[in-house]
Formats: structure tokens, C-alpha cells, sequence
């Protein structure tokens, strides 16, 4: 696959998507029903649509959104490219293999502007930089994690034993040599709050700075209906820049269908992502991707052999 398919392509697409973002629409006279697919459950990592629909952004747009939960390995990328659901949230890294498998896919919103995941351990064990995770212990990662072949490349994982995550802290919490992969905003806070002190190395500082929280569709939703496409931009922004301003409401409206997770967790975990999702834009570039980023991506994922070749 040539990088021009595998990243100028989507992101030129993208791109004269949202610059088309701008301009306000009139009430719309019907609505449009459309779902948007999450690849986890409702966490505040998912506030800015839980957000646009709270406030009635989607509506306001013509659109009639059911968000839907999704969980562990959620297949996001293939149920939009079947046409099950037109629109799925999904991480830059998943699409473009999921592009170099055939599904015609793009991208039109990034939620993330910096890629929100690290390696968990336990700060007891004084550990300074991200090589010295892998001297020994156990790391836990979800079967398929694309930085896991980075993490081996670079560190190698001879010393480590490396297990299936499910999401279940108890491991780190009772094996102190524990090391797991963690969503920022989410594990650290659950293991701090059981007791533990978690420190967290995040992959952006090692160069691996994927675009997530990614909104997707076909590209024959975007040449069918570009319209559409660019309302459900419209609605999303003004989603996230409500959320950022106040999470409260969305945070209420998730916690009632992710009781697991504690309403004041929700609250910090809003807090943290926060500069994450913001980056260096002001309120109307929320969203934005750059053309360096995606070239960078997908250069390492053909360095990594998860796509094929890259083109000169």
C-alpha cells in the first residue's frame, strides 16, 4: 500500500471535510437517523458526543444519533465498512490496518490530539524511563495492541512475561512487579483509588502519537452525503467544547449507564484528558489532524509490518 492511499489520501478527504465545518445551518425540517459506534463503554473519553447529544447539537444539525457502547476489542472498523453502522469511533493506528485490509475508510474528527495510553507500573519500584520496564516483571496488554511490536522492537520482551489485559486492575493491585497497559484516564484512577500509586509512561514520549477517539466512516458516506458527514462534524465540536467547558451533565448522563465507574472518577478523569483533547488549538480547530502525523503513523506501522509497504 503507498503512503498517498494509506495516509495523504484519508487525511486530505478529512481535511476539506472540516474546513467545510464552518458555515451554520438552518433548523432542519426532518431528522436523519444515524448511530455512532463506541469501541468501549460510556467513559469520558466518549463526553463530547454523550455532550452534543445532552445539548441537543445533533438534533440541531438533523440528526438523530443513538450513541451505541461498545467493549473489549469492539470490531468498530469492520461493522462501519459493512454498512451496520455509519459512523464508529476507532485510533488512527486500528484504521489505517484496517485500510490496508481493504475497508475504504475515513477519518473526519480526531477527539485526541495527543494518544492518551501508557505503560502502568507500580512507583514503589522507582522505575525512570520506559526501558527499564521491560528488565523484568509482567506486562499486561490487550491480545492484538498494535505498540506492542514497538514496545518489543525497541525494549525486546525476553524478560517480561506478557499476559492478556482485560481490563482488570486486581493483577497490578496484588502483583507488585505488575506492569499494564492503561488509558490515562482511566486505570491509573481506579488503581489509585483502591490504594495502589501507580506511575504511568506514556507511549506519546516514546514517539508513538496515534490520533484517537477518531470519528470514521466509508468514504461512500462522504462522497454520498457530504452534507451529513459535515453536520455530524458540526454537532461533535460543539459537543466536545461543551464537555470541556462542563463535563457535569455528560458525566451524569454516562455514570447512568456505567455505574462501575465512580462519579468522582469521571469527574478526574474528565480533569486529566482534558490538555489531551485540547492540545494547542483553540475551540473551532477541535478535531483537526495534520498530514505530518498521519505520514509519521503510517511510516511506523510499516516499519512495525502491520501495513504494507509504503511507497516513495
Amino acid at each position: 500500500m503507498s503512503i498517498q492511499r494509506a495516509s495523504l489520501g484519508l487525511f486530505l478527504l478529512s481535511l476539506l471535510l472540516l474546513a467545510a465545518c464552518s458555515g451554520e445551518q438552518g433548523p432542519p425540517s426532518t431528522l436523519h437517523k444515524t448511530a455512532l459506534q463506541l469501541n468501549w463503554v460510556p467513559e469520558p473519553e466518549f463526553g463530547g458526543y454523550y455532550a452534543a447529544q445532552e445539548r441537543g447539537a445533533f438534533v440541531a444539525e438533523g440528526l438523530e444519533v443513538a450513541i451505541r457502547p461498545g467493549g473489549a476489542q469492539s470490531p468498530v472498523e469492520q461493522m462501519v465498512a459493512a454498512g451496520q453502522v455509519e459512523f464508529g469511533i476507532t485510533s488512527a493506528d486500528s484504521l489505517l490496518m484496517a485500510r490496508d485490509r481493504g475497508a475504504d475508510l475515513v477519518a473526519i474528527y480526531a477527539a485526541y490530539q495527543s494518544f492518551p495510553e501508557g505503560i502502568m507500573v507500580q512507583a514503589s519500584r522507582g522505575l525512570k524511563t520506559m526501558a527499564e520496564v521491560f528488565q523484568g516483571g509482567t506486562l499486561g496488554v490487550i491480545p492484538g495492541t498494535p505498540f506492542l511490536k514497538l514496545l518489543e522492537r525497541d525494549y525486546g520482551l525476553g524478560k517480561m512475561k506478557v499476559v492478556p489485559h482485560d481490563n482488570n486492575i486486581a493483577p497490578f493491585l496484588h502483583d507488585p512487579r505488575m506492569a499494564q497497559q492503561c488509558f490515562i484516564s482511566s486505570e491509573p484512577i481506579v488503581a489509585r483509588r483502591a490504594g495502589a500509586d501507580p506511575q504511568v509512561f506514556m507511549l506519546k514520549d516514546i514517539g508513538f502519537n496515534p490520533y484517537t477517539g477518531l470519528v470514521i466512516t466509508r468514504r461512500q458516506t462522504l462522497e454520498a452525503h457530504p452534507e451529513r458527514v459535515r453536520a455530524l462534524v458540526r454537532a461533535v465540536r460543539q459537543g466536545w467544547r461543551a464537555y470541556l467547558a462542563d463535563p457535569a451533565p455528560a458525566n451524569g448522563i454516562m455514570h447512568a449507564l456505567n455505574p462501575t465507574m465512580a462519579a468522582e472518577t469521571f469527574a478526574e478523569a474528565a480533569l486529566i484528558q482534558q490538555p489531551l483533547i485540547q492540545g494547542q488549538v483553540n475551540d473551532e480547530a477541535l478535531g483537526t489532524m495534520t498530514l505530518e502525523r498521519w505520514r509519521t503513523l503510517a511510516e511506523q506501522l510499516h516499519g512495525l509490518g502491520l501495513i504494507d509497504r509504503v511507497e516513495p
